[in-house]
């Protein structure tokens, strides 16, 4: 029953990903809450299907004509360059550290979205 439920949670954020709002917003929340898994094992499990979508998105966008390549080595440099400095500093950072700024950084995306709903 556990395999099941963990594989709906990902399908879900696989549906959440693909539709561009981030999976790891709906599953970095559920594997912490409902599994009781560490704030650092969700994050790098999110790493890792995100990795998967980002491929596939890829492909996708490329077929369709949507990929830009004029700026492209710039971002995939610094996007590289980023996400190791942030892996080896969250390293250093506490589980319940992690926890409390996710749900931070959650809060200020459900406001900012609020906004521009309301805007419209």
């Amino acid at each position: 029953m556990l395999y099941f439920l963990l594989i709906v949670a990902g399908f879900v954020g696989g549906i959440f990903g693909g539709m561009g709002m981030g999976g790891g917003t709906f599953l970095i929340p559920i594997l912490a809450i409902f599994f009781g898994f560490q704030q650092k094992i969700c994050q790098e499990l999110n790493l890792i299907s995100f990795l998967i979508m980002a491929i596939i998105s890829l492909i996708i966008h490329h077929k369709n004509g949507y990929i830009c390549t004029k700026n492209l080595i710039p971002i995939v440099f610094f996007g590289i360059l980023f996400s190791i400095l942030g892996a080896f500093l969250a390293s250093f950072v506490s589980n319940e550290l992690l926890k409390i700024s996710f749900g931070i950084f959650l809060c200020v995306l459900a406001v900012v979205e609020f906004v521009k709903v309301i805007k419209k």
